[in-house]
């Protein structure tokens, strides 16, 4: 992968089974609004944030306690021009057993590179889904969750003036 690549990477004091069953989960971690099985390769989900984000991804590898592979299918973002920025591109989550039970968790997004459009935009919000939401729901066992309610104000702490 990719040095330019989106990546992050944290820890969380939990196994890798319990985090990669939380990843399983992402409408408890990144929007309620996703509908579709988030479980199994093969699987398809997606979500529509009116006039912010639709997107269509699908479940390309699932290797339980280890690693997921969502591919993005389809994409439309409501704040940039080019529409292709996120099709065909892979967000790539990677659990380790770390020390004293802990989880060394890393998500690469193969193909969000400095030299989109949407990068910055996009690295923040994910930077965020994944602190305040996957970490948090691990850690604490709630998370800041897209609703239909607060996308507002979701956007505007990622940079994105509704």
């Amino acid at each position: 992968m990719s040095a330019q690549n989106y990546t992050t990477s944290f820890t969380v004091h939990a196994s890798p089974d319990e985090v990669f069953a939380a990843i399983t989960r992402p409408q408890a971690w990144w929007t309620e609004m996703i509908e579709g099985g988030t479980t199994e390769s093969g699987d398809e989900f997606g979500f529509d944030n009116p006039g912010l984000h639709r997107t269509r991804i699908r479940l390309t590898e699932v290797v339980p306690g280890t690693k997921m592979v969502w591919h993005v299918l389809e994409n439309h973002f409501g704040f940039v021009q080019d529409q292709s920025e996120w099709v065909g591109s892979d967000i790539v989550f990677e659990l380790a057993d770390g020390p004293e039970g802990d989880t060394a968790v890393r998500v690469t997004h193969v193909g969000l590179v400095p030299e989109l459009e949407c990068y910055d935009v996009c690295s923040a919000a994910w930077n965020h889904h994944l602190a305040q939401g996957l970490r948090g729901l691990v850690e604490a066992g709630h998370a800041d969750v897209i609703t239909a309610e607060n996308a507002a104000r979701q956007a505007r702490d990622v940079g994105i003036d509704t």
